[in-house]
């Protein structure tokens, strides 16, 4: 970033970069003047000299649709975290100035839609909250678009014709007006019930109690829309890391922000 003494527009940027040289790792120049900014690609002579002289530029954007932001608590490498600044001011380059007063831009960055499919509750969904620790955590180098979309256990109830119902387990807190069993306590059932849950939950009933059950589906596996967008679910079926299904990203019940990031990126990768 230059501090420069001429107008930012054509003419005055034209004269200053006359004779002008640049560091060999510079591709960028953001040239201010007091409270005008403007965002320039340079191209240099090449060459093994620290300082190259300046052959052209392109101008990326002129103060008129350029944005200076100062937030000390902004990573300012960070792709997602830049894409929801650029979100909240459409059409603008922002000059952002973060943490350890360290400067980027963003001009034109599109957003990698990412569907983030999980059941609630708990609510907000687990799944989501990782999804959000992954693109806070700066190891994800993707400009990521969250789009969540909650499987609601509790609505399931309106599927339920049984006296009692079942819900897989006790932690998530769920009720209901009519008697209310939990799988992960195995209790002795007084009732008939219907169970909302997984296949997995579906077998382990069947394996506890030695029969079949009226059943209301919520794997989030069966909800995925047969459509192109990218989808990252928890699945009981992986141990451990991810796999990788077509568009779909899967991780385990028990995922840990490494692995949910991994499994964005392979996901990335693969569509990409």
């Amino acid at each position: 970033m230059r501090e420069v003494s001429h107008p930012l527009t054509p003419e005055g940027i034209a004269q200053g970069m006359a004779s002008k040289k640049a560091y060999v790792r510079s591709d960028f120049l953001v040239l201010k003047n007091g409270e005008d900014y403007a965002v320039l690609k340079i191209e240099k002579s090449g060459g093994k000299e620290l300082f190259q002289s300046i052959l052209g530029y392109d101008v990326i954007s002129y103060p008129e649709d350029t944005i200076f932001i100062q937030d000390p608590s902004m990573d300012i490498l960070n792709p997602s975290a830049l894409l929801r600044l650029s979100m909240q001011n459409p059409g603008k380059t922002l000059v952002v100035e973060g943490v350890f007063s360290h400067v980027n831009f963003v001009h034109g960055l599109e957003p990698l839609h990412l569907r983030v499919l999980d059941n609630i509750p708990p609510a907000p969904s687990k799944l989501s909250c990782l999804v959000r620790q992954s693109m806070d955590s700066g190891f994800l180098d993707l400009p990521i678009l969250p789009q969540v979309v909650d499987i609601d256990m509790q609505e399931k109830l309106e599927e339920v014709s049984t006296e009692a119902v079942m819900f897989p387990c006790k932690v998530s807190g769920l009720k209901a007006d009519k008697p209310v069993y939990f799988l992960d306590q195995a209790p002795q059932l007084t009732h008939d019930v219907t169970l909302i849950g997984c296949h997995l939950s579906q077998r382990i009933f069947e394996s506890l109690y030695r029969k079949k059950v009226p059943f209301v589906n919520v794997c989030p596996a069966d909800f995925i829309p047969d459509d192109d967008v990218p989808t990252i679910i928890k699945c009981c079926k992986i141990k451990n890391g991810h796999q990788i299904d077509g568009n779909v990203a899967k991780v385990p019940w028990g995922a840990t922000v490494p692995e949910v990031t991994r499994a964005i990126e392979a996901l990335f990768s693969r569509s990409e």
